[in-house]
């Protein structure tokens, strides 16, 4: 049952994954650092203050682009990462799945949209596990953790399939492999509250969904024979 996340774990060594993984976190903390400085500047000009009145607007400006930055840093190295989808999934079946003839592969704007489809996912999970915790504690994370689950899980494992199918033949054999996908969804969701951790989401995400791809794709093929 967990056969799909144990091997995306066992290929964490990969140069291919921790290549993606470097550069997802590069490109984030630039975007990072680009981000608090516009805000600082963008503070400074709108409320030309001087002084000790200015000095406290460009604190004030700076702790909130951090605390903005951060809140936006995951879903941010989401999208970047969405990029090196079929790197990643190319990986995976290089190693478990050699006999699988090349992927057509969607097109890089359609990689893209799915990878802002899959950070806004992430990015509400985040929203709905605040609002969650202020007005039903406990109750509220573990609804806001099970939506999250369908999202992510949803998400990536249509990124994945349409390597390999238009998008309704994908939307189908997901509605067969919806437990599987869900459940592993829901441990990428846990993941996600987790910092550092969370990191991982794009690239264990997307090896995770290839092998439940491919049993999806025998089962499939077992039930039509």
């Amino acid at each position: 049952m967990f056969a799909p996340l144990a091997r995306a774990i066992g290929q964490l060594d990969d140069p291919v994954f921790l290549g993606v993984l470097v550069r997802s976190l590069l490109w984030a903390a630039a975007c990072f650092i680009a981000l608090h400085f516009a805000a600082i500047w963008a503070v400074h000009q709108l409320l030309d203050l001087h002084g000790w009145l200015g000095w406290a607007a460009d604190l004030a400006g700076g702790i909130g682009a951090s605390l903005l930055a951060l809140w936006l840093f995951l879903p941010v190295a989401v999208v970047i990462s969405s990029l090196y989808i079929d790197r990643v999934a190319v990986a995976v079946e290089r190693r478990h799945y050699p006999a699988l003839p090349p992927a057509d592969g969607a097109p890089l704007m359609v990689q893209f949209w799915d990878g802002i489809s899959i950070a806004a996912r992430i990015l509400l999970l985040n929203i709905l596990a605040l609002i969650a915790a202020l007005i039903l504690p406990g109750v509220g994370l573990i609804l806001a953790w099970i939506i999250g689950g369908y999202a992510i899980g949803r998400g990536l494992f249509a990124a994945v399939a349409m390597r390999r199918m238009p998008r309704p033949a994908a939307a189908m054999l997901y509605r067969r492999a919806r437990p599987v996908v869900m459940m592993h969804g829901c441990i990428l969701a846990l993941a996600g509250y987790v910092p550092l951790l969370n990191l991982l989401i794009p690239v264990i995400g997307t090896a995770v969904m290839v092998h439940v791809l491919d049993q999806a794709l025998v089962a499939h093929a077992d039930h039509c024979g």
